[in-house]
Order: structure tokens, then sequence, then C-alpha cells
């Protein structure tokens, strides 16, 4: 499927067009995502929340300025797709459920990543945040711990850098591996730079 697009724009269409994501498209709601053949940093998340759908504009909310502060950037670069990609698992939010937002529908990314990231050759870093990002591109096991994989971060370089979700309410968390704040923190921020760097 990825050699079957020309363009990010054909890819865009085709995405507005299928089956699966009819009920968006028929409301108005168009993918939400960014990309272009000069990214140097991929950064994947699950999906979009409310907040960033409503406003089309991925992680701008607590989480995004938390998630900028972890990887050492500002909110021009971030939202600059020549220097970043923004590809969650999904690209539209999925809805509320009894603990927070919906997972990414299953097998979106499967579908659609694939086209996207072969028009970006020039990637040399992609962040997974959280626990489906960090599954599906590490090709790990539904047993393994994503604290284990962060602490081990090291071991899926020069490729990927598996986060944990930079949610408020992992604030418990980062209180119980302070290994995350003094480590893997600066580690994340030279990886990042060195990325962006021209």
């Amino acid at each position: 499927m990825a050699d079957a697009y020309t363009g990010f724009d054909e890819i865009y269409q085709a995405i507005r067009a299928d089956e699966q994501n009819r009920d968006y498209t028929q409301r108005g709601i168009d993918p939400l995502y960014t990309a272009s053949s000069t990214s140097r940093l991929v950064i994947i998340g699950q999906a979009p929340g409310r907040v960033a759908q409503e406003t089309r504009m991925p992680w701008n909310d607590k989480s995004g300025d938390r998630l900028r502060e972890w990887l050492g950037i500002d909110r021009a670069t971030f939202y600059d797709p020549s220097a970043v990609a923004l590809l969650p698992m999904d690209f539209y939010y999925p809805g509320k459920g009894k603990s927070g937002d919906l997972p990414p529908r299953q097998g979106f990314a499967e579908k659609w990543h694939p086209a996207l990231l072969a028009m970006m050759p020039q990637v040399r870093l992609t962040v997974l945040v959280g626990s489906y990002a960090t599954r599906r591109y590490l090709q790990l096991p539904s047993s393994a711990k994503l604290t284990d994989v962060v602490h081990d971060c090291a071991d899926y370089l020069p490729r990927f850098f598996p986060l944990v979700h930079p949610s408020p309410r992992n604030r418990l968390w980062m209180s119980r591996n302070p290994w995350f704040e003094t480590d893997v923190l600066p580690r994340l921020r030279n990886e990042v730079a060195a990325a962006l760097r021209k």
C-alpha cells in the first residue's frame, strides 16, 4: 500500500474517503496529523484528544505542553512539519471511555503509517509515546511493561525512543521512577536535538 500513493495530499484524501472514517468525514472532521518529506523527527502517540480535534492542533493540551518540555523544543518547532511529523496511532478522536479516552482503533496505524513514512526519507528519530505506539513499533508482547521499556530506552536507539504518556496523571509514576527525570529526559533531549540539527 505504501507504493500506491504519489504524494501527501493523495494519502490525505484517501484517508478521508476511507469507509472506516466515513462517519468523521460526514461530520466535517478531517484526519489530524502532520508530515513532510523533510521531517527529521517523528512523534507517534495515541490518538487526538477532544481539544486537539476541535482546535485542529495535535497535542494542544497540558500533555502536549509537558511533552514539548520533555523533548526540549518549543511550540514553533513542534508544529513545523518540515522538522517534526506528528503521527498518532489513529488520526481521529476515538471518544470517551469509562476511564479516559478510548484507545486508537486497531489496524489504523498499520493501514496508513507505512505510506506516510515511506515519503519521509530524512527521518532520524521516532519518539514512541505510550504503550500503543511502543508495542506496535517495537513489536513487543502485551505482557511487556512500559516502565521497563522506557528504562531501557538506549536499547532501541538510534531509531526509536520509547516514552510514557506525558499526561498529568502520570505524576505519581514519575515520583516512583526518579531515574526518568535524571537519566531518560537528558538523553531524550540530546537525541532530539541531534535529529533536528540541520
